[in-house]
């Protein structure tokens, strides 16, 4: 996927664990490691306001978009016919 998650940068920047950013965040240790891996379709906005209200960041902050870095889809994001 194009879009990279950064959150285990910013997480090191503040000094600061998953387990404290989950319990703070309101989801579970369990989501917070999908969403630090990429293994995630999407994130919630609400979600993501409150990741970087508690990280003190920019949503930009934590994602990075890398062009060429997803294979078997059209632009517009759509599944490639085989």
């Amino acid at each position: 996927m194009p879009i990279v998650l950064t959150l285990d940068v910013m997480l090191a920047r503040r000094k600061m664990r998953s387990r404290e950013l989950a319990e703070r965040v309101g989801i579970t240790e369990a989501n917070l490691s999908l969403l630090k891996s990429g293994k995630v379709r999407g994130v919630r906005f609400d979600t993501l306001s409150r990741i970087c209200n508690i990280l003190d960041c920019q949503p930009g902050d934590l994602l990075r978009y890398e062009p060429g870095t997803e294979t078997g889809t059209d632009p517009d994001g759509a599944e490639a016919e085989s």
